[in-house]
Order: structure tokens, then C-alpha cells, then sequence
């Protein structure tokens, strides 16, 4: 059969191109035989669900063990609405779940007396895993809509006394996974009332789940090889698996993405079809950030959703204000749930592509609150006639713009706001014909490095504040290394002076054998 790389469902090796899964499947793995109840918690399509099937395949091979899989997706509302609902509904699933795997103990519990509460349920549970004589694991996927109702709590706080209990002999199932997006130790923070949250997490019984779900450039890398030599195209599997993790941080659904824009849409195209370059890939990223999908839709949905969010990732990536990570603040965790922050000393966005949506969703935003930017969307008076961008034009022109349209307004306000102002101003510019990709430096001086590319031609953009002659020098030196890192000889240099009498000047600069174009506003 023929493979492809696949983003929408779960994976299985004889369809789909895979990255290499042993590290991630091992630590889960063992937290399984070792009986532990916990949650995969992790973004969409991180990889949750093919996880589970490949721990149900591996289970049902091992004669001690009697997996049963379950999904709570699309089982509607009434069932959640009351303890007999969610004990019924409960049932049906692991019957069904265990009907693949033990036909006869299945059909035996189909026909045993239905459970009034969970006490009776609990009963059940120990009646059946007697009779089953393994140790049942169950694999619960999405949970995340049940886990807004008090039935659903209670069905874990059923099965967190079980496991408390069972030291002392209670029968119970031996091992409970569950995935979704958010952790379950948190769910009662989720009620639809919650003045009837119970104190206690009705899954505080879990253990911490810290297997790492992101893909390392060596696991993308057995994929890269898998696709090789099944179509015959070469490429350096180091250096492009490097460059996708760059992009990516590994994030299991933007990888195989870039990956299958390559294969069905980049390298059709292209004259030589046997290999794959880092153009392919820096194409493929281009393509990607143009798309709608429903991994950025619901991105994108998660900030305008939450005001507060919203502006905390602004602050990280437009201002690039320095804000120590700290795991226990309810708004950095949501950010965590939803994938948007990775973990570190301090607060950054997950991956590359994600950074660059978020810009350009809110410069798009900025553009469509000012109508004044329509009349920038000119872009060939800023062209030369080589077809390249004149840059000095463009930063004069913007220079210009503001000095006519916010020399007047708060300064505050316009130190928050100017970095996205000016990205608003240049994206009409290069619509089309370029792109530009954001690396926030962390300085006293706030720097933002833009990468901008037009045509075939790449420019760098250095945004900061001004800080004084000392900062300024020392900001020229780092300039000029990462122009030398990009092998560029000229850059530019945007400086927002918040002065009361701001200088509105230009410079050109010459520094460690670089020339930089130097504009004040």
C-alpha cells in the first residue's frame, strides 16, 4: 500500500509515514505496566489518539494485560446529565470497547443487572475484573467535553476510590489513561456550576505525566528516511529534519504538514523531482502560513476568546518583554493547554510558525483598524528598477507616516503599539512578493530581528527602543554579527526614540565592515 504523510485522525505505520514513536511509546509504556492512572494532556493533534491505539495493539499481544478503548466524542448531552446517564453510557462503551478483545466476558456484562449508582457500579467493576482474571487497562479518549459535568467527575471519583482502595484487596482495573487537552487534576475548575465543585480533584490520584510528546530532529528524521526510500527522492535527512524542528519545535501535526506540502504540492511542481533542499522546506513553511486550518483556527480562536491571554502573548512576541515562566499562573498554564507557550526560564511561543500566525493575525488586525494604511498599499513606488525592495524609501515613508499620524498621540501607548504598527505598514508593501519572519531578541533595548525576504532578495530589519549611546553601540555590534550570520553586507536599523523631542533622523552607519540605514521616529 501507499504511504503518505498524514494530519487529520490517527497514524498507523502501514498507511502513514511516522516519525519515530519508540522513545514517547516506552515511558508511556511502562507507566502502564506499572499500573499508574494518569492523562495524556496535551494540544490538538498532538498525537493523543494514535498514541492510545498503538498502546492498545501492544496490550492486546500481551496476555496479561485486557485492553479496552473508549471515546467519549460525540456521545451527546444526555447521557451527561445524570449519574445513571453516565454510568449507562460508561457501560456501553467498555462493552463495546471489549468486544474485539473477549466476546463472552463481553456479552456476560451486557447482560448483568444495569447499576443504579456508582456505588453499585463499583461493585460491578470488581465483579468484572475477577472474572476477567487480567489486568484491564482502560484507554479513554477525549474526555474533554464530558469533563464539564458533575456525572462525568463522579465516574472518576469512582474509580479514584478504587484505586486508593485497593491495596487493601479492592478489585479494580489495573491501569486508566486518559486523553485530552487539558489535565484532569484541574477538571473540577471546569464546571458548568462551579459553586458545586467538590474541594478535592476527583483525580488527584494521577501521576505526573512528563513524557516528552514533541518530536526530536533524529525522530523526524526516521520518518524522513521512511519516505525516501519508498519514493526515491534524496535529501540530507540531518539537515532537513533540523531545519523542520527549527520551524516546528517538534509540534507532531506541523511537522508532518510541512512534510506532506513537499510531497503533493511543492515537488510536483518543481523541474527536478528527486530530492528534497531547505527551499523545499522554507516553501513549504510560506504555504502553510498562508492556509486556514482547523489547528490554527482553533489557535487563533483561543486568543480572541481571552482578553488577557491575548495580551500576555503580545506582550512576549511583539514586545518582547522578558516574563519569567511560572507553571502555577492559571494564564500561562492555559496558554500550556492550548500550545501556544513551551516551557522554559521564561515565557515563549511554542514554535516558529505559530509565532509568525500570531504576528500575522495581529498585524492583520492592526491593518483593519486603520484605514490610514490603505493608502501605503502602493508597492511598486518601492521598488528599484532591479525589481528589489528599496528599504530606505520604505523606512522613510514610514518614518513620514509617523510622524503625521502619531506624533500627537500617547507616547505610551505608541511604545506598546509601534513594532506592530510598522509591521502593519510593511505588509502591503511586500504582499505578494514577500515574506517576513520575526526573531525577538531578548535586550534591555527590546530588539526585534525582522528576516525579510522579497523575491529572490533578503533583507534584515533591526526594530529596538532607544536606550542611550551605550546600548546603541552595543546593539550596532549585534547587528552586524547577524548580518554576518545571514552573509549580508547592509541592514537596517528602525529606532523608536520616546524622547520628549524625538531627533525624526536617519543615519547611514558604517559598523565592523557592515553598512546600516539608520531611521529614528
Amino acid at each position: 500500500m501507499k504511504k503518505r504523510f498524514n494530519i487529520t485522525g490517527s497514524c498507523n505505520a502501514n498507511e502513514h509515514y511516522m516519525m519515530d514513536d519508540r522513545r514517547r511509546f516506552a515511558g508511556i509504556l511502562q507507566m502502564v505496566e506499572l499500573g499508574d492512572y494518569f492523562v495524556i494532556n496535551r494540544p490538538r493533534q498532538f498525537g493523543k489518539t494514535t498514541m492510545l491505539f498503538a498502546l492498545l495493539t501492544t496490550l492486546r499481544e500481551d496476555e496479561r494485560f485486557l485492553p479496552v478503548f473508549m471515546s467519549f466524542q460525540g456521545t451527546g448531552l444526555a447521557p451527561h446529565q445524570s449519574d445513571t446517564g453516565m454510568i449507562n453510557l460508561f457501560l456501553d462503551l467498555f462493552i463495546k470497547g471489549l468486544r474485539i478483545q473477549d466476546k463472552l466476558l463481553s456479552k456476560e456484562i451486557s447482560q448483568m443487572p444495569r447499576p443504579e449508582d456508582f456505588g453499585d457500579l463499583s461493585d460491578m467493576v470488581s465483579e468484572i475484573v475477577e472474572k476477567a482474571n487480567k489486568k484491564i487497562v482502560l484507554l479513554i479518549d477525549e474526555v474533554d467535553d464530558s469533563s464539564v459535568y458533575e456525572a462525568f467527575l463522579r465516574l472518576l471519583g469512582m474509580f479514584r476510590n478504587k484505586y486508593l482502595a485497593r491495596n487493601a484487596g479492592e478489585l479494580t482495573f489495573h491501569s486508566i489513561v486518559l486523553a485530552g487537552v487539558h489535565d484532569i487534576k484541574s477538571l473540577k475548575f471546569k464546571l458548568r456550576n462551579p459553586d458545586d465543585a467538590q474541594v478535592n480533584s476527583p483525580w488527584n490520584i494521577a501521576a505526573d505525566f512528563n513524557v516528552v510528546m514533541e518530536f526530536y530532529p533524529d525522530e523526524i528524521a526516521y520518518m524522513l528516511r521512511q519516505y525516501s526510500e519508498a519514493e526515491g527522492v534524496q535529501m540530507d535527512f540531518e539537515a532537513i529534519a533540523e531545519r523542520l524542528y527549527y520551524h516546528t519545535s517538534g509540534y507532531p501535526f506541523l511537522v508532518s504538514k510541512l512534510c506532506k506540502n513537499i510531497a503533493e504540492y511543492i515537488l510536483p511542481k518543481r523541474e527536478d523531482k528527486s530530492k528534497w533542499t531547505l527551499e523545499e522546506v522554507e516553501a513549504s513553511v510560506q504555504l502553510l502560513l498562508k492556509e486556514n486550518n482547523t489547528n490554527f483556527d482553533s489557535l487563533i480562536k483561543s486568543l480572541e476568546n481571552n482578553e488577557k491571554l491575548y495580551n500576555l502573548v503580545y506582550r512576549v512576541i511583539v514586545e518582547g518583554e522578558v516574563i519569567p515562566f511560572n507553571p502555577d499562573s492559571p494564564l500561562t498554564n492555559l496558554g500550556r493547554i492550548y500550545g501556544i507557550f513551551g516551557e522554559g526560564h521564561r515565557l515563549v511561543v511554542h514554535n516558529r510558525i505559530y509565532a509568525q500566525r500570531i504576528y500575522n493575525y495581529m498585524t492583520v488586525k492592526r491593518i483593519e483598524s486603520e484605514q490610514s494604511y490603505e493608502e501605503q498599499r502602493l508597492g511598486d513606488q518601492f521598488t528599484t528598477d532591479e525589481g528589489s525592495l528599496d528599504l530606505e524609501r520604505v523606512l522613510r515613508k514610514f518614518q513620514s507616516f509617523m510622524k503625521e499620524q502619531y506624533s500627537s498621540k500617547n507616547s505610551h501607548l505608541i511604545e506598546r503599539e509601534w513594532r506592530l504598527i510598522f509591521l502593519a505598514f510593511l505588509k502591503p508593501i511586500i504582499n505578494g512578493q514577500g515574506h517576513d519572519f520575526k526573531e525577538v531578541e531578548t535586550s534591555e533595548e527590546k530588539r526585534l530581528d525582522i528576516v525579510l525576504t522579497y523575491l529572490h532578495y533578503k533583507y534584515i530589519i533591526e526594530l529596538k527602543l532607544w536606550r542611550g549611546e551605550k546600548a546603541h553601540q552595543k546593539g550596532l555590534h549585534q547587528l552586524a554579527g547577524y548580518l554576518e550570520k545571514h552573509s549580508l553586507s547592509q541592514g537596517y536599523l528602525l529606532i523608536f526614540d520616546d524622547r520628549k523631542q524625538p531627533s525624526w533622523k536617519e543615519e547611514i552607519i558604517s559598523h565592523e565592515g557592515k553598512e546600516i540605514f539608520a531611521v529614528w521616529v
